[in-house]
């Protein structure tokens, strides 16, 4: 899929919202996310909040296409990547919560997409004037992981009151940290910038087995967690098109 600008991109993510709330498939959380992503990149682009919005419109477009890319590969039976197909494949899985859904998305998207079109938007040492911007892009990404958060669990009280239980350890129980995560993509992505062709490829291999191994620790963060996430996944609407329609319309 060619894209030619962020509202392209838009656009191409509100059609697989409607798409998996039409089918009822659970890709469609992280798509809702996604698309409320790219709308507060593109706020942000506007509102002159980025060091270089040029430069952050051509990596939102390289960005995006790597997902639509694994999206409709998935979805038409095709190849894609390791870690994107893990990610799909658990939306077959009815045991995961709707967190888990979206970290999974956020996982491969972040620890490799974001490396990946970071590195080809600035190869060699001009990555180093995308830092600031980089770490901009992963403040929005925790910012409405955790409006999302504080919005389901009003809507599923027990959510809520488990919340406290946990107090507030959700990086713990479910093995991943934004904070974590954009640190070692940043870190992959100047290793990226300044590799050859032949080196890009073996280490993009390497680093999509690496995030798929972690994606196996979202999905399985042993016993204590998933006592607690099964206890979540008890409350939470069975309804997928509902949930995907407050993922992508919620409000705090």
């Amino acid at each position: 899929m060619q894209i030619n600008n962020i509202l392209e991109v838009v656009n191409a993510l509100i059609q697989i919202v409607h798409d998996c709330e039409s089918s009822k498939n659970k890709a469609g959380y992280f798509a809702a996310l996604y698309k409320r992503m790219t709308i507060a990149v593109l706020g942000n682009i506007q509102a002159g909040n980025f060091d270089d919005g040029a430069r952050m419109e051509r990596l939102d477009i390289v960005f995006a296409q790597r997902y639509l890319q694994a999206f409709n590969s998935y979805f038409s039976n095709a190849n894609c990547t390791v870690s994107w197909k893990q990610a799909f494949d658990a939306c077959k899985d009815d045991s995961l919560i709707v967190l888990q859904h979206l970290l999974l998305g956020i996982n491969t998207h972040i620890n490799l997409d974001l490396a990946i079109a970071a590195a080809e938007i600035a190869p060699g040492d001009s990555i180093y004037a995308m830092h600031n911007d980089f770490n901009r892009i992963n403040l929005l990404i925790g910012s409405l992981m955790g409006d999302i958060q504080e919005c389901l669990s009003q809507i599923w009280l027990p959510m809520r009151v488990l919340a406290k239980i946990a107090n507030g350890k959700q990086d713990a129980v479910l093995n991943f940290s934004i904070d974590k995560a954009r640190d070692a993509s940043w870190a992959s992505a100047i290793m990226l910038a300044h590799m050859n062709d032949i080196q890009r490829a073996a280490y993009i291999q390497h680093l999509d087995w690496t995030v798929s191994e972690l994606a196996n620790k979202i999905k399985s963060p042993g016993f204590a967690a998933g006592f607690v996430l099964r206890a979540i996944r008890g409350t939470e609407f069975d309804d997928t098109a509902h949930t995907i329609h407050l993922v992508n319309t919620i409000v705090v």
